[in-house]
């Protein structure tokens, strides 16, 4: 019988955690938030692990032109409750895009991360920025090219 082992990823493996930069410009939700999770998730890695932290840091820039196919600028809704007796709002997405334009992109990468306590930690990774501009340079993020 042969016994499978997990296998743990050893530090000199996994090394110094890189940064990893995204342009949102034209891009849908989906296909820039499934890369960015990636990313996040370390899974692109060799020494790969679900229940170990090996993922690297990813910066996303014009976070404000990103896309949305069909009519889902007006269809699509984010909700929120403030935990009072009539206090559900709901609001659409091309509000929330006028608003807050890296909300639309973490909530989506939020929801492909694992639901563990892994989550939190990924997220922290994850910086968003409306415009070009972003206060990340110092770390000479890496330019990923993602598909339209």
């Amino acid at each position: 019988m042969i016994q499978k082992t997990t296998r743990i990823a050893d530090p000199e493996e996994v090394g110094q955690k890189k940064w990893y930069l995204l342009d949102a410009t034209g891009k849908t939700v989906g296909k820039l938030s499934v890369e960015a999770a990636r990313i996040l998730r370390g899974k692109g890695k060799v020494c790969y692990t679900p229940h170990q932290d090996l993922g690297d840091y990813v910066v996303v820039v014009n976070a404000s032109k990103i896309a949305l196919t069909g009519q889902k600028w007006a269809d699509k809704m984010y909700y929120r409750h403030s935990g009072y007796p009539g206090g559900f709002r709901e609001t659409t997405a091309g509000e929330m895009r006028e608003r807050k334009p890296e909300y639309i992109l973490s909530h989506a990468v939020k929801g492909m991360l694992p639901k563990n306590k892994l989550a939190k930690i990924y997220m922290t990774r994850l910086r968003i920025f409306p415009g070009p501009e972003h206060q990340h340079a110092a770390q000479s993020p890496v330019t990923v090219q993602t598909g339209v």
